[in-house]
């Protein structure tokens, strides 16, 4: 009961690549705005077009000229004698609404708007490209730009640009908002001998954005990894969507301008006042395994490595050098980025010691002494390509009397081409090295002028390693959330405080809400007089808290509103009357309802944050670090977002120095990480559930052993929040959970595949027979690695459902199969489907009920159709497929293609 190919990569959500084919695998182009006026843009985009070997039609649009540079012109986009597939737009901003339009009206899918004067000039331009986006939607286009530079693919030798040059051709796929950097990138390119796949200004991304783009290019055969130079991101989901799928395969490089920006508006929370914008593009690369440089020198020096040489597999590398000084500040940066000096093996070592000086250094860094000429190198670096403590070599060479920069870069350019290893080479100096340099970039070795940028394209490209492996580490299982009639009860709350007018719940109900979630607290009392407040802290017992109970006022202790540890009913008297007439001196405009009244608590662990806001691009965020009073001092934090796991929670706290005081510290003993880690998941789950929560604080969260505790607590909602899908990344579609009973009385539920489910995974894989395993993948498959089984297990539900059969039986979970059905990227109504049954549960019954509930979940989804492939073989399935009314066609021999019209 198997069916399926191997859905190891899956793609695009919003369906992201959907005609984009007509755009960047264009078999005819009409360049409206062609010119024979030399310099224009209109004169450069079509001759680069017809002067690069692009194999397609060019037709030129003018209503003025008989002929563009030799070739017959068409009046208007009306006059073509065929319909193209793309319309690239040259003509001023007011002309082009009416071009677009033309072009919709004429069936033509694929546009280019080279033209500026839209959103970038105020007002004016964002009426324009809201009338540009409805003649989108109108006609179903694809848009590039408005107001860039075009794009480049060497492969198609399509130069749809008014640059200058066509890039080589290679397989590093290159993304850009800005135009100039575009420029700056083709020259540099051309001197470091790097070749592009793709090169696309993507401009004020109207329509194709960087997500699209990820999507598509992922796909190509061509493309090994992903450059982009990054502005701003617009539908943020999109992009963290495309980035996780493709990240583990291709790496993805992003370099973000604008780090910095002046004049942050006032936040009504600790947590909003510490999540600048760039910490969240920050956190939000290292979520989706992206490598973010700081420099446009680190996006060159790492493009090099990527296009040249293996990838980094670990942090240990081998210095080769001929003098000393370079190799300790190669040792250095090494060092400072998180790397390691590999440990030469004793074999190496004593290989090394037959032929190496009798005074070289003895250890890494190799120092092979100044008159190491080329032969030396090169027996150097075969000894230590052969040591597996090596993961990479950096090979130094500064001009001395023997080693001729040349005639060692030819040696160094033969090691490579046999290598598995990374090679770097650094060549200070200039004249004397300048032609080793060009001659090692010409063949594919990474030349630098320091060792430090070698260093540092290293490390880079290392750290997208190490945080792929962390972040698809399998997460331990933690049943944690609220129930169904507390979610009511939170509603309600939030509800009473809309209908009051207010959007800062006070402490007691703020308390209650993170109470629910499984968060302890402490729960104040609000009293009206100082007679009640003295009733109360006698109820409670001594020492208390006493705080000023006023909707208006959020950090109550700036304005006097805070008094601890009072231990009797006179002093609680007396400082009621002092606190409500200080705070009222100092927020005249403030209601003031009392104050409330809580137990205090001796403080003998240490205080956190945990707070959340909305941040306008990424959605919220989840904050984690230092808290207390001193929290905005030290601003120690880090910041992650919903939905989060045991393992990506753990990498939150992991980043912060508070991470120190957590495993105990000078004293202080540690904290139970298993509460802390539950204690954010359970807060992950309260925003996944509550888009009306604008900014959440608890400040400080106390923890102390197996103590934690919620010591103050605030909340700000949002009186109209914008949408339920308010996340970037999918939750757990609970929704799809269904029990059912089998033929055989057995109860069964199926629901969604979670990253945890890892060791069940495995567990039900082993206990597949040959047969199975051949049916459901097409080949015999002995050993499923930890990559491979997150690929099943930890996935995104956007682009991909994979519903298990689950059982209990004597108290322990089984699987019993899987079926999944993946979005296809390009065909936004169809989702190709697979399903598996362990054997010793076929001719139950849940084949049949696997293949219902998928068809459920394609028609909750939006799909049209589902399909799948089947080895002609395997007789169970087919008898199955046409109980349930599948078409069956034959496809590749061996296969039956499976198709079902939902």
């Amino acid at each position: 009961m198997d069916m399926g190919h191997n859905p190891v990569i899956v793609w695009g959500r919003n369906m992201s690549a959907v005609n984009l084919d007509k755009v960047f695998k264009p078999k005819s182009i009409a360049v409206i705005g062609a010119s024979n006026k030399v310099g224009s843009a209109g004169y450069r985009i079509f001759r680069n077009l017809i002067g690069s070997g692009y194999a397609g039609v060019v037709f030129p649009v003018n209503p003025k000229r008989e002929s563009i540079q030799g070739v017959q012109a068409y009046s208007s986009i009306d006059e073509l004698p065929k319909v193209v597939d793309l319309a690239i737009i040259a003509t001023p901003a007011k002309m082009v609404i009416d071009v677009v339009e033309r072009c919709g009206k004429n069936g033509i899918k694929g546009i280019l708007i080279i033209s500026a004067g839209f959103k970038e000039i105020g007002e004016t331009g964002k009426i324009l490209e809201k009338k540009l986006m409805q003649i989108k939607e109108k006609y179903d286009l694809r848009i590039v730009g408005p107001n860039c530079v075009g794009f480049i693919l060497p492969y198609l030798n399509l130069n749809a640009t008014f640059a200058g040059s066509m890039p080589a051709k290679g397989n590093i796929a290159l993304f850009s908002q800005s135009g100039a950097i575009c420029g700056a990138i083709l020259d540099w390119a051309a001197s470091a001998k790097v070749g592009f796949s793709s090169f696309i200004s993507v401009g004020s991304m109207l329509d194709v954005d960087f997500g699209d783009l990820i999507d598509y290019f992922g796909m190509d055969m061509h493309t090994r990894s992903i450059v982009l130079y990054v502005e701003s991101i617009t539908d943020a989901r999109k992009f963290m969507s495309a980035s996780r799928s493709f990240a583990r395969a291709k790496p993805i490089i992003v370099i973000k301008s604008g780090r910095f920006k002046e004049g942050a508006k006032a936040a009504s929370s600790h947590t909003g006042a510490m999540a600048g914008e760039d910490y969240i593009y920050d956190a939000a690369f290292k979520r989706a395994g992206v490598v973010r440089v700081k420099e446009i020198g680190d996006l060159f020096n790492c493009s090099s490595i990527l296009a040249k040489q293996p990838r980094p597999t670990g942090p240990n590398i081998a210095i080769i050098t001929n003098a000393g000084g370079p190799g300790v500040l190669a040792t250095d940066s090494i060092v400072e980025k998180g790397g390691k000096l590999a440990k030469l093996s004793d074999e190496t070592m004593d290989e090394l010691n037959e032929f190496l000086p009798a005074h070289w250094s003895k250890a890494n860094p190799i120092d092979i002494i100044g008159d190491g000429d080329e032969e030396r190198y090169e027996k150097t670096i075969e000894t230590c390509l052969k040591d597996k403590n090596i993961d990479g070599l950096l090979i130094i060479c500064v001009p001395q009397v023997m080693a001729n920069p040349k005639k060692l870069a030819d040696r160094i350019i033969g090691l490579s081409k046999r290598a598995s290893k990374p090679i770097l080479t650094s060549f200070p100096g200039d004249e004397s090295v300048q032609y080793a340099r060009r001659l090692l970039n010409r063949n594919n070795v990474p030349a630098y002028s320091t060792p430090e940028e070698a260093v540092d394209s290293y490390m880079y490209l290392y750290h997208y390693k190490r945080n792929l492996e962390l972040l698809y580490e399998t997460p331990e299982e933690r049943n944690v959330g609220p129930t169904q009639k507390n979610q009511g009860k939170i509603k309600k709350i939030i509800q009473r405080a809309m209908e009051e007018g207010r959007t800062l719940l006070n402490e007691a109900e703020a308390k209650e809400i993170v109470e629910f979630y499984g968060i302890k607290s402490t729960r104040p009392v609000a009293v009206k007089t100082c007679d009640e407040a003295v009733k109360i802290a006698e109820k409670i017992g001594y020492p208390v808290v006493m705080k000023i109970h006023s909707p208006q006022i959020t950090h109550k202790s700036d304005v006097g509103g805070v008094a601890l540890n009072l231990d009797c009913g006179d002093v609680v008297r007396n400082t009621y009357k002092t606190m409500t007439k200080t705070v009222k001196e100092n927020v005249p405009d403030a209601t003031i309802n009392g104050v409330t009244i809580q137990k205090m608590i001796e403080n003998k662990g240490s205080e956190f944050i945990l707070g959340s806001k909305k941040d306008p691009v990424f959605g919220p965020i989840i904050l984690f670090g230092m808290g207390g009073i001193f929290t905005e001092l030290f601003k120690d934090r880090a910041i992650g977002f919903p939905p989060l796991n045991q393992v990506l929670a753990h990498r939150i706290i992991e980043q912060t120095k508070a991470y120190k005081l957590l495993k105990g510290f000078r004293g202080l003993p540690p904290v139970n990480m298993q509460k802390i880690e539950e204690n954010m998941i359970n807060f992950s789950h309260l925003i996944e559930d509550h888009p009306e929560i604008q900014e959440i604080d608890i400040n400080p969260l106390i923890a102390s052993g197996d103590d934690v505790l919620a010591v103050d607590a605030r909340i700000v909602v949002d009186a109209e929040p914008e949408d339920k899908q308010h996340l970037i990344i999918s939750t757990y579609p609970s929704h799809y959970e269904k029990k059912v009973t089998l033929d055989d009385g057995k109860e069964v539920l199926l629901r969604p595949i979670k990253p945890e489910d890892e060791p069940l995974w495995l567990e039900m894989f082993k206990s597949f027979s040959e047969q199975t395993v051949r049916f459901r993948f097409f080949r015999i498959i002995k050993d499923t690695p930890h990559e491979m089984r997150t690929r099943y297990c930890n996935i995104d539900y956007d682009r991909e459902i994979g519903i298990v059969a689950e059982i209990k039986e004597k108290g322990k979970r089984r699987f019993l199969g899987v079926t999944r059905i993946i979005l296809e990227p390009r065909n936004k109504e169809e989702a190709e489907f697979a399903i598996v049954v362990s054997d010793e549960w076929h001719r139950r019954g849940l084949g049949s009920e696997f293949v219902d509930h998928t068809i459920d979940v394609a028609r909750d989804k939006g799909l049209k159709k589902l399909h799948g492939v089947v080895l002609k073989d395997n007789v169970p399935m087919i008898s199955l497929c046409r109980e349930k009314n599948f078409k069956i066609t034959d496809g590749d021999p061996g296969e039956y293609k499976i198709e079902y019209d939902l």
